[in-house]
C-alpha cells in the first residue's frame, strides 16, 4: 500500500492537479461578463478568480450555474488530490500505529509532569520512526476552509450566481427540501464509515466522530446556500470515491492478515531453528 499510493502521488496526482488549476484559470481568463466582487486582496483578487473561474466554467456549460458549481467542485478536488493522497497515506500508517499508542497510553497513565514528558517523547519516536505526521489530517481540512469562505462571498457579491438555479433550489437561498443537506451529511457518513471499516481498532473518539460530522454537516448545511451545500454533496461525493479508492477496507484487512501470518511463519521458523540447533 505504501509504494503503491507513493506512485499514485508523485505519478499522477500531481500532473492532475496540474491540468485542474490551469482548466480553472483558463475559464477565469476567458470570461468575459460581470462578476460582483469588491477591492482588496481577499474580495478582488481571491473572491473575484472564485466567480470568474465559476462563471466561465457555467459558460462552458451553456451557462448552467449548478453544472458549474459540479464541475468547479471536482476541480478543486483534483486540485488538492496530491495533500488528499498524503493525508490517506498518514492516516493509514496512524491506523498501524494505533494498538502501539494505546499500548503507551496504558503505560503512562498516571498525569503527573514526569509521566505525560515520557509519553509524549516515546509517541514522538513512535511517529518519527513510522514517518507519520498525526497533523497531517488537518491539512485538507485548513486548505478547503478559505474556498469554502471564497465560495459563500462569490455567491453573495454575485448576482447571477445568487440567482441561479439549478434543479428545485435556487443556488443564493437554502434548500426548501432539505434535500441537499440530507445527501451532504450521507455522503460525509458513508466516508468516514469506510475509514473506520478498515481500522485495525475501533475507539470511543473514532465512532463517535464518524456519527457526529454528519449531523454537524447537516445542520450546518440547512443553514447556508444551497451553492455550499451542493458543493459539500459533490465533494463528500468524491471523498467517498476516493476514499474506497485509497483505503480500501478489505485490502487493508488482507494485507494486515498477511503481514500477521507472516510474521507467524516467521517466529516458526525462528523456533523450529532454535530446536534443531538443540
Amino acid at each position: 500500500m505504501k509504494d503503491t499510493l507513493k506512485k499514485f502521488l508523485y505519478m499522477r496526482s500531481f500532473p492532475v492537479a496540474i491540468i485542474a488549476l490551469i482548466i480553472m484559470v483558463i475559464a477565469g481568463v476567458t470570461y468575459n461578463g460581470p462578476v460582483g466582487s469588491g477591492s482588496g486582496l481577499w474580495s478582488g483578487v481571491i473572491v473575484g478568480a472564485v466567480s470568474r473561474s465559476i462563471l466561465g466554467v457555467s459558460a462552458w456549460l451553456g451557462n448552467n450555474y449548478g453544472l458549474g458549481i459540479i464541475a468547479f467542485t471536482i476541480l478543486i478536488r483534483l486540485l488538492i488530490l496530491p495533500l488528499m493522497v498524503h493525508q490517506t497515506e498518514s492516516t493509514i500508517k496512524m491506523q498501524e500505529i494505533s494498538p502501539q499508542l494505546q499500548a503507551l497510553q496504558k503505560k503512562y497513565k498516571s498525569k503527573d509532569q514526569d509521566s505525560m514528558m515520557a509519553l509524549q517523547a516515546e509517541q514522538k519516536a513512535l511517529y518519527k520512526e513510522a514517518g507519520v505526521n498525526p497533523f497531517a489530517s488537518f491539512i485538507p481540512l485548513i486548505v478547503q476552509l478559505p474556498i469554502l469562505m471564497a465560495l459563500y462571498s462569490a455567491i453573495q457579491t454575485t448576482k447571477v450566481l445568487q440567482h441561479g438555479t439549478f434543479l428545485w433550489v435556487q443556488l443564493g437561498e437554502r434548500d426548501p427540501y432539505f434535500i441537499l443537506p440530507i445527501l451532504a451529511a450521507a455522503f460525509t457518513f458513508l466516508s468516514s464509515y469506510i475509514v473506520m471499516m478498515g481500522q485495525p481498532e475501533r475507539n470511543t473518539m473514532t465512532t463517535t466522530m464518524t456519527f457526529m460530522m454528519p449531523v454537524m454537516i447537516f445542520i450546518f448545511a440547512i443553514n447556508v446556500p444551497s451553492v455550499l451545500s451542493l458543493y459539500w454533496v459533490v465533494s463528500n461525493a468524491f471523498q467517498v470515491a476516493q476514499t474506497w479508492t485509497l483505503q480500501n477496507p478489505i485490502k487493508l484487512r488482507e494485507q494486515r492478515e498477511a503481514k500477521k501470518a507472516a510474521e507467524k511463519a516467521r517466529e516458526r521458523a525462528i523456533k523450529k531453528a532454535k530446536r534443531s540447533k538443540k
